[in-house]
């Protein structure tokens, strides 16, 4: 199974909140980051090597919890991060700008550990699911590419058989493909081909069918 890191981030402009958060999940084993406010934490969200997980709160100084999460969904190709959004507004309508925003889910202050401990859980079985599911794609995406550039016109030698590589190598038909696309032959020998040198071996006085 897919692996992810125990990094998390904490947005949180209420100091005591930001580090009652941080210490109990730093008990449990994550390694956390703490920012006070939005823009701090959109930079490290956009970073190449931003944490999987996001605590967030809605209401922060520079840049809201929905602006971070609107900003970060903006960014189609990067691997997927949790976005959990921490905050006392729990009206429906309210619930629903923070999904369309971007964000997974909402932990509501005050909030127990408890409940905290296993929305983290479930967060963590999202992403790995959803960065899983991006790996098997990109996968599929791979294997169409040497499909289709096997479709395409492959120089072939009229006597031998061999075709010529990207490289200007000349390979054997099954070993290109095996290299291209992992197939590999099982070899027989076809009705034409079988009737032809039965003839062939008929006329020269051969083997006896």
């Amino acid at each position: 199974m897919l692996e992810i890191s125990n990094r998390i981030l904490v947005a949180e402009d209420h100091r005591s909140t930001l580090h009652f958060l941080r210490r109990i999940l730093e008990s449990w084993g994550f390694e956390v980051t703490a920012v006070e406010d939005g823009e701090a934490a959109l930079e490290i969200l956009r970073s190449d090597d931003a944490p999987p997980l996001a605590v967030i709160d809605r209401m922060m100084p520079k840049l809201d919890g929905l602006g971070v999460c609107s900003a970060v969904r903006e960014r189609k190709n990067q691997p997927y991060i949790f976005l959990m959004l921490l905050t006392a507004l729990t009206k429906t309508h309210e619930v629903m700008e923070g999904l369309e925003a971007g964000a997974d889910g909402y932990l509501n202050k005050p909030f127990d550990s408890e409940e905290l401990r296993a929305r983290i859980k479930a967060a963590r079985r999202v992403v790995v699911l959803e960065r899983t599911l991006r790996r098997r794609v990109d996968e599929l995406q791979d294997a169409l590419a040497h499909v289709r550039k096997l479709k395409q016109l492959l120089p072939i030698c009229t006597y031998c058989k061999k075709v010529r590589d990207d490289r200007d190598y000349w390979r054997q038909i099954e070993e290109y493909i095996h290299t291209e696309t992992g197939a590999d032959f099982s070899h027989g020998i076809c009705p034409d081909c079988m009737a032809r040198l039965k003839a062939e071996l008929d006329k020269s006085g051969g083997v006896s069918w």
